[in-house]
């Protein structure tokens, strides 16, 4: 089990939430995901590393984006 935490950028409400939710969800070995939304904090648990890009490229989906 891994565990990443990650910082979006944008995110104003619930359907925010939902939509980083949903897509992050999408990867594969993905088994939780909790995202804060005052602080903006994403906790992905996962069966594995995730690689930083599928990541990104997730949230990016979503229509947000990953803090540097």
């Amino acid at each position: 089990m891994a565990t990443s935490t990650y910082t979006v950028t944008g995110m104003t409400c619930g359907h925010c939430v939902g939509s980083v939710q949903k897509e992050i969800g999408k990867i594969d070995g993905v088994t939780s995901v909790d995202v804060d939304l005052a602080s903006g904090l994403v906790k992905v648990e996962s069966t594995a590393p995730l690689a930083n890009a599928d990541v990104v490229a997730a949230v990016d989906e979503a229509g947000y984006e990953v803090a540097s």
